[in-house]
């Protein structure tokens, strides 16, 4: 019989604002992490700062902002008009209180409403905001949210604007660190989306004159274009098209007002929508959507006057209108492409050529593997039924309402002791687990095909839930958890192959994952370290003294399921697989995946850490 507990006036209390942003910080900023994926809270922390003054930049107050993140602490300054000597406090410190609720001001808003600063000042051990204008300042210090020190200067020679410096509270972020290659890539998108605009991050000057354009040339190696950039600019609308030689799927990159919506949205669906109406229009023929789409990279911005998201960090608009008079988002996108982008196809024959040889190639190649795909659907969906290869978790990536989605991970292991021990140890929630079967196959200049007729990779895919596109992805995080030897540092590198072979925008929008367990157990009667590396061991062996037990764990397997909760939990290590992106992918495969060369064992001898000697070891022994 359940125990009865009393619900009295007592029961009921109110929380202060920070108070509740302490208690809920999901709520405000997403998922927590320790800085290793690019969606963690730190990294949202210092989008709020920048996003009011990217405001101050959209409204004309301030063309550069400078930025320092040094260890912990994030220092962001700009040149704007500065906050309102009187209400510094408030606009740190007072929900529902800022300048963006009056729409005269700022009719198309990056930053929240009223929210981000105060979750930014909550969130950290330490803030302090400085605000100067008309030649005076005022500045409030913050603890933990609480005011600790209030100043005004009724003279000053500080140029106008606004300083704000945080350091975020190491009791809500465990163990964190940021990564400059996550900062430098917001950096760069804003930039990409105020031309004109100059950021300065620790030394370094990000600036961009030709917006959308510039951002696909980043993100693109101009011999993987297969036509020059189609950039279209319009009234709060800017495009930029180009189509891959050798990615197969579709990649996109979508903002709203200034913001990076990860995971689409309204607009985004009217433009992949638009784009297909408008080449069927042109050519006078009915493709299929799926064969227009294949390959393409693109960019999309938009803004909306008071934008509505599906969520509090905003990765997903929710809008289907434009707001101040304009027609909805889907007829604005629509008008738009219809006109832009039919004008330049006709005043560019030779682009309009290669993007239905394209189209050709895509449907020739769809019908070859239509029934294949049929077969390999049906093994997969077999599979999922009767074998234990993908052990699920209960929250999906696609659940947009559940506010933990971003933390949903699928382990990627080898071998039936590793695997087992991930799956009796992980949270069931939000972790998955799939097992494979002995080493991939080496996927290197294979075609699609492989995908389908190769069961592992088809039932890899089939999990992810990625065979048309990555914005269904099922799990947000993609870790590859192998044994940190020759054969898993080989297993390691297949699977890095088969992801950029045909999948390459899951790493460049940072979703693969490199899993990092311990090396040693230093342990006492009294305490047991986990150590990472031989320096960890030895600090470990000084600290605790006294011949302690020392044991090498040779594998993931060797690792009790009591004792890998710790490492897949709140103090999960991962190393994110990042690209460099001076080098195409196509370029990258061929180095490291090709045929041995004079170049690359010279690369190796002068560039390559022990780790990556060993995956070029094991490529060399297969």
């Amino acid at each position: 019989m359940a125990q009865k507990s009393s619900y009295t006036e007592e029961n009921i209390r109110s929380l202060d604002w920070k108070e509740h942003i302490r208690m809920r910080p999901g709520m405000y900023i997403g998922k927590l992490g320790d800085g290793s994926s690019q969606d963690d809270g730190i990294y949202v922390l210092v989008k709020e700062v920048i996003d009011n003054s990217i405001d101050e930049f959209v409204m004309g107050a301030g063309k550069t902002i400078e930025i320092s993140i040094q260890g912990t602490k994030v220092i962001v300054r700009d040149y704007g008009r500065g906050i309102p000597l009187g209400k510094v406090v408030d606009v740190v410190s007072k929900m529902n209180t800022g300048g963006k609720y009056d729409s005269r001001a700022f009719k198309k808003s990056v930053g929240l409403n009223g929210v981000g600063t105060k979750a930014v000042n909550a969130l950290s051990a330490y803030f302090r905001v400085e605000s100067t204008r008309d030649g005076k300042s005022a500045s409030a210090e913050f603890e933990y949210g609480n005011l600790i020190d209030e100043e005004f200067l009724d003279e000053t020679s500080r140029r106008k604007g606004t300083k704000v410096s945080f350091v975020p509270d190491e009791k809500i972020f465990k163990k964190y660190k940021y990564r400059n290659e996550y900062i430098i890539r917001m950096l760069k998108n804003y930039v990409y989306l105020n031309p004109g605009l100059t950021i300065i991050f620790n030394g370094e000057k990000f600036y961009s004159e030709n917006g959308l354009r510039d951002l696909l040339d980043d993100f693109t190696n101009d011999s993987d274009k297969l036509y020059p950039i189609i950039h279209l600019n319009g009234d709060d609308i800017e495009v930029a098209i180009t189509h891959s030689r050798t990615q197969y799927s579709e990649e996109y990159h979508s903002f709203v007002n200034g913001q990076n919506t990860t995971q689409g949205g309204t607009h985004l669906a009217a433009f992949r929508e638009a784009l297909v109406k408008t080449i069927r229009d042109f050519f006078g023929k009915n493709y299929d959507a799926s064969d227009i789409r294949k390959s393409i990279i693109a960019a999309v911005s938009i803004k909306v006057m008071e934008p509505v998201f599906e969520s509090q960090t905003k990765t997903k608009l929710g809008s289907t209108e434009m707001g101040g008079g304009l027609p909805t988002v889907r007829t604005y996108v629509n008008d738009f492409l219809k006109r832009e982008l039919d004008n330049y196809l006709h005043k560019n024959p030779e682009v309009a050529e290669k993007i239905q040889k394209k189209i050709l190639w895509a449907e020739k190649e769809r019908r070859e593997l239509s029934g294949i795909r049929k077969l390999a659907r049906e093994r997969a969906k077999k599979a999922s039924l009767h074998n234990k290869k993908l052990r699920d978790c209960r929250i999906h990536f696609g659940d947009q309402k559940n506010e933990r989605r971003l933390e949903t991970t699928l382990f990627i292991t080898e071998g039936d002791s590793a695997s087992g021990s991930i799956t009796k140890s992980r949270d069931v929630n939000t972790q998955a687990v799939f097992s494979l079967r002995g080493k991939p196959l080496n996927s290197y200049g294979m075609s699609k095909k492989i995908v389908y007729e190769n069961e592992e990779f088809n039932l890899l895919q089939a999990a992810l839930n990625i065979e048309e596109s990555i914005e269904d992805l099922r799990y947000n995080n993609i870790v590859i958890a192998t044994d940190a030897d020759v054969d898993g540092m080989h297993i390691r590198l297949l699977l890095i192959t088969f992801f950029l072979q045909f999948f390459p925008e899951l790493i460049k929008e940072g979703h693969l994952y490199i899993l990092q367990t311990p090396l040693f157990r230093v342990r006492n009667k009294k305490e047991t370290i986990y150590c990472y590396s031989d320096q960890e061991k030895r600090e470990a062996i000084d600290k605790l003294g006294s011949k302690p037990e020392i044991t090498r764990f040779k594998g993931l397997g060797e690792i009790s399921p009591d004792e890998f909760k710790y490492f897949i939990g709140d103090d999960i290590r991962l190393d994110p697989i990042m690209l460099d992106q001076d080098m195409s992918i196509e370029d990258l495969l061929s180095f490291y995946m090709g045929k041995n060369t004079p170049d690359r064992q010279d690369f190796i001898i002068n560039n390559l850490k022990v780790e990556l000697d060993l995956l070029v070891e094991a490529h060399e022994n297969e």
